[in-house]
């Protein structure tokens, strides 16, 4: 039943600490669309793809005491880190869950910074269209990021070098 809760609570047991709901909300899409089976609905939002599933989901395991939630003041506004709790780890050691090679995927992409996720996470969401029309949709949607063709290239290197490290082993 809390099956897609501890898919959820895995993703912490591997990539660690994760500093900020936009960055959590990418690197879950970017799981999905590696074919981790993650199964929230993503719609596409002003930060790219958004889940309001994964948000609720989120917010359940932070009070079930799955996850702990630190809210700190920055600039203007409120960041968020999530991080695995001991409840958690029980919870987790409940579930045989074989997600081979998450553990990378999720610490690499917890490396990489939001704004650079959000550019990848948004081209992955644009992939049933051809990397000219997903560059126009970037440079359209995505003009206050200021990304270049520079940015996009190195997304898509990036896109590749996951998919790889999901398939050479």
């Amino acid at each position: 039943m809390l099956n897609d809760h501890a898919k959820i609570v895995k993703v912490f047991s591997a990539a660690g600490e994760v500093v900020g709901r936009k960055k959590l909300q990418k690197m879950i899409f970017i799981g999905k669309k590696l074919k981790f089976p993650f199964y929230e609905k993503y719609n596409f939002h002003f930060f790219g793809p958004y889940s309001e599933e994964l948000t609720l989901r989120i917010e359940e395991l932070c009070n079930l005491g799955f996850l702990s939630e630190i809210k700190e003041k920055k600039g203007g506004y409120m960041q968020y880190r999530y991080g695995l709790t001991e409840a958690g780890e029980g919870f987790l050691s409940h579930y045989d869950l074989e997600l081979p090679h998450l553990q990378e995927c999720m610490k690499d992409m917890n490396e990489q910074s939001s704004k650079f996720l959000e550019l990848v996470s948004t081209i992955l969401y644009f992939d049933n269209l051809s990397k000219e029309e997903v560059k126009e949709k970037v440079f359209t949607l995505k003009r206050k990021q200021n990304y270049t063709e520079e940015d996009i290239a190195e997304a898509y290197e990036y896109i590749e070098k996951l998919q790889t490290t999901l398939s050479v082993h």
